[in-house]
């Protein structure tokens, strides 16, 4: 905090007239089905984004990310997205989420600050909003709700940026507490808090430095067509978390999926296993089972990877090696450890939560990676974290 308010004020020659904070994020299971109206369920954890504001007497912006070391400059009359601006849309889109709500914001000066940066896929981009919002509205002394202040993110998200997919991750930047996971349903535009309390277990993020590509175009799945055909699999059920499951019959989803593509199918299949995952995660994590926690997310992680086509060979094989770390080895139905593909885009990094003595042999799995795929992965112990707060 000390150190941001002085290269705040280096930068500027004012000191911040609010700073705020918002965790890091990482989608456990679902990500991929929102455009469904489906759930997803998500971590905030302790990778804290800091932004600073100062208000000026003009209309100018000013943006600085201290880590990258780029300067970014913008204006109240000339406000528009640049692809060249990268990091600094994210800030633009707040101010704009602001002016076009009516609220009148004179210039400001901001300084982000993050040891974590947004290629890693961690939720940066979406913590430098929600920081943003937050210190935007404490520095001028708005006085607006919490509801309307996600209106105005998701404004922003929609409107200046062209992004609908931030619902879960705008709900577990704000909402989240420690010891606990995120559920969004998004049929329904709300949230849940579900406990996460396994004092015997260590979150572990690891980047595994593996090429970032895209293997298909995940948009051609998000078509109308696609939405109605899930629809017709869809059946009420009042136990349901949601109140509704997908359709568990073999032929009957064959039977619906098969005026598309077999690739299409199988990814609609996953988005289908995907809702269940989250559902057994739910009441696992409801009853504190962390064996059925695990066999969802270790599931969840199979079908990312034989059916929706967005794994690799090197993510593979860390993550099946995290299901094997312990000795002598488990029952593979009562996991005592699990992992699974995450981040940016289609992803090149992997979550896993391990038994607290297994993590010095996940260390050892590390490095026989790299001697293995010649990557030098990177990993980062984690806990779950609280959502945005202003200091």
């Amino acid at each position: 905090m000390e150190n941001l308010v002085e290269l705040h004020k280096a930068e500027y020659g004012v000191e911040p007239d609010s700073v705020a904070t918002a965790p890091g994020r990482v989608h456990l299971i679902g990500e991929h089905t929102w455009f469904f109206k489906d759930k997803t369920l998500s971590m905030a954890v302790n990778l804290p984004v800091y932004v600073a504001v100062s208000k000026r007497s003009d209309s100018n912006l000013h943006f600085n990310f201290v880590q990258l070391k780029e300067k970014k400059r913008s204006s109240l009359t000339t406000l528009k997205m640049k692809k060249e601006d990268k990091w600094a849309n994210a800030l633009k889109a707040v101010v704009y989420g602001f002016v076009s709500n009516g609220y009148k914001c004179p210039g400001m000066d901001f300084t982000v600050f993050s040891e974590v940066l947004p290629s890693a896929g961690f939720g940066i981009t979406t913590a430098i909003k929600i920081a943003g919002t937050w210190a935007v509205k404490d520095a001028n002394k708005f006085r607006i709700s919490e509801d309307n202040m996600i209106r105005i993110l998701e404004r922003a998200n929609r409107q200046f940026l062209g992004l609908e997919n931030y619902r879960a991750d705008i709900f577990t930047g704000v909402y989240s507490k420690e010891n606990t996971l995120v559920l969004t349903d998004h049929a329904r535009g709300t949230y849940d808090l579900l406990p996460f309390k396994f004092k015997d277990k260590t979150l572990v993020l690891t980047d595994a430095r593996v090429p970032r590509i895209t293997t298909w175009n995940e948009e051609s799945l998000q078509q109308p067509e696609n939405v109605l055909l899930l629809g017709e699999l869809k059946e009420r059920k009042s136990t349901a978390y949601g109140g509704w499951v997908y359709e568990d019959s073999g032929s009957e989803r064959n039977e619906v999926l098969s005026v598309v593509s077999e690739d299409v199918r199988r990814h609609l299949i996953c988005i289908m296993n995907e809702h269940r995952y989250v559902l057994d995660a739910q009441i696992a994590l409801e009853k504190q089972d962390f064996a059925g926690f695990a066999r969802s997310v270790n599931k969840s992680h199979e079908g990312m990877r034989t059916l929706y086509d967005i794994s690799c060979p090197e993510i593979d094989w860390i993550l099946k090696r995290v299901q094997t770390l312990a000795s002598p080895a488990g029952d593979p139905r009562n996991p005592v450890n699990c992992g699974r593909i995450t981040g940016k885009g289609f992803g090149r990094c992997t979550y896993s939560v391990l038994r607290n003595e297994d993590v010095e042999k996940y260390q050892g799995v590390l490095a026989d990676y790299e001697r293995i795929f010649g990557f030098q992965a990177e990993y980062r112990i984690v806990k779950t974290s609280r959502g945005v707060r202003i200091l």
